[in-house]
């Protein structure tokens, strides 16, 4: 079997195609990325895969049985026909299997919506491909919390609209192995997994990073209003909705969804007992 991995340069794709290698039972792995120079240290073959380019899509989907598509980065309407490219590009060139990297999150109400909505047609495209396909609906990544850990010892709290809501967090060294074996097990076909582990809430994630680093910070709740505001003042006005979005979608509870980590997985979720452990390790 051949397995190509697209957005291979990322994080989730890199993560995805190195459990591969390593988990692997002889698949050949190939790494498709819009800029090949970018991956060429995970020391498989990068072809190119620009998904706004669909006769260079072809071309490196060529001798592929199985693709993962990773969720596009630009905007809602442009990442549907984008994804559609990677899909067409696919039957064009004989793939059989297609498994995609989706996400959990408010379907409407919130300014993560349009791309949760957006997420929503891609899975409907890839359900009508006429392939086998897989979809994966990713949990929150706990990792930008941990990144952030400088900035919550400067101010002491961690602060944001979540409010009492909880929430699917995950890994992506979690989701690699998730989809590795997504990617290679045919029972996984014609499913939709929720992919994530316990559920935190903001005070009891607050507790972990107390813990894990030996601070004393406080989980402070804000308003929507005043949480957008915040974060499109640091982070801009495409990406600050965004995240605020996320964190409204949590307070109404939209990632407070069952688990199908380990039906995917074949064990269960890292406990964050052990994440932050290791951290603290």
């Amino acid at each position: 079997m051949t397995i190509a991995v697209t957005a291979v340069s990322g994080q989730l794709g890199g993560a995805i195609a190195r459990n591969l290698m390593t988990t692997g039972k002889g698949e050949t792995i190939i790494g498709l990325a819009r800029t090949p120079t970018k991956a060429h240290d995970l020391g498989i073959e990068i072809r190119a895969g620009d998904y706004s380019q669909p006769s260079q899509l072809r071309t490196s989907l060529k001798g592929v049985d199985t693709v993962l598509l990773v969720s596009g980065m630009d905007a809602p309407d442009a990442r549907i026909h984008q994804h559609r490219n990677v899909i067409e590009a696919a039957k064009s060139a004989g793939v059989r299997k297609i498994v995609y990297t989706s996400v959990q999150g408010a379907e409407e109400g919130t300014s993560f919506s349009p791309i949760i909505q957006s997420n929503r047609q891609t899975e409907a495209d890839v359900r009508d491909s006429g392939l086998d396909w897989v979809i994966g609906r990713n949990g929150i990544y706990i990792e930008p919390d941990v990144e952030y850990i400088e900035t919550y010892r400067k101010t002491g709290e961690i602060a944001n609209c979540a409010g009492d809501g909880r929430c699917g967090y995950t890994t992506r060294p979690e989701l690699a192995f998730a989809y590795a074996r997504m990617l290679t097990g045919a029972e996984h076909n014609g499913h939709t997994y929720n992919l994530h582990g316990a559920h935190l809430s903001q005070s009891k994630l607050t507790d972990y990073m107390n813990g894990a680093f030996g601070t004393s910070l406080i989980y402070r709740p804000k308003s929507v209003e005043d949480y957008k505001a915040d974060r499109i003042a640091e982070l801009g006005d495409f990406i600050g909705p965004i995240i605020a979005g996320i964190y409204q979608g949590i307070r109404d509870g939209a990632l407070d969804n069952s688990s199908d980590f380990e039906a995917a997985a074949g064990r269960a979720h890292q406990s964050w007992d052990d994440y932050f452990g290791s951290l603290r390790a």
